[in-house]
């Protein structure tokens, strides 16, 4: 088992290896595994990458995000104003069909509704906007609403796992309900749980995707 402190020194050495972050800015707190990330920082996409930094670190349990988002004046913006930005980042991106999604804006919070074909359009219409100036958070409630039989989605998640070199594919069973998926089994770290609950995501015809995975806290 790793201690605490020795989880918190590897997430702070890692957060200043982030280019796009200010390590001082962000404080990290840990009591039993569990990760609690304070500061503040200007952009949701900042705020995120600190999570995501701190999910690749082994021992880490559960992650408390509690970075605040302080925008500069020269940066503050109108919900109009973000709203109309949004529709252009949307537009301009290939694996997005716009016209199929619907924004609202209230106090920088965007929520995205509608429909996708595929689990990455809908994971791409929010990290297209993510990073605008003004966003504070994104709520995507964009579906996935194609066609597939369950048996197909199962074997192109197993397909998929099989290609992660830093996975073990035969430590983890993938259950296909109509449109949900269900993960079991361990993995050494938040961000490798990461990695099988993307290649759920990906397959098509998936809505739904439960993680029951568990951290192997052996290594």
């Amino acid at each position: 088992m790793r201690t605490d402190g020795e989880i918190q020194k590897e997430i702070m050495a890692q957060l200043r290896w982030e280019p796009l972050l200010n390590a001082a800015e962000i404080g990290v707190s840990v009591k039993k595994g569990i990760v609690t990330l304070t500061g503040e920082v200007d952009s949701y996409y900042k705020k995120m990458t600190a999570e995501n930094a701190a999910k690749i670190i082994a021992g880490v349990r559960a992650i408390a995000n509690d970075i605040q988002i302080g925008v500069s004046s020269t940066d503050e913006k109108t919900d109009t104003e973000i709203a109309e930005e949004v529709a252009t980042a949307l537009a301009s991106h290939r694996h997005v069909e716009e016209k199929k999604i619907r924004v609202t804006v209230d106090k920088g919070i965007v929520t995205l509704e509608g429909s996708a074909n595929w689990n990455f359009e809908r994971r791409a219409a929010a990290e297209v906007i993510r990073g605008l100036r003004g966003v504070r958070g994104v709520n995507n409630h964009i579906l996935v609403k194609p066609e597939i039989l369950p048996s197909d989605v199962k074997k192109y998640i197993e397909e998929s796992l099989a290609r992660y070199v830093t996975l073990d594919p035969e430590k983890i069973t993938v259950e296909v309900e109509g449109s949900k998926v269900i993960l079991r089994g361990m993995v050494r770290t938040l961000a490798e749980g990461d990695d099988v609950e993307f290649a759920a995501w990906s397959a098509p015809g998936v809505a739904i995707v439960e993680n029951k995975l568990i951290l192997d806290e052996t290594e």
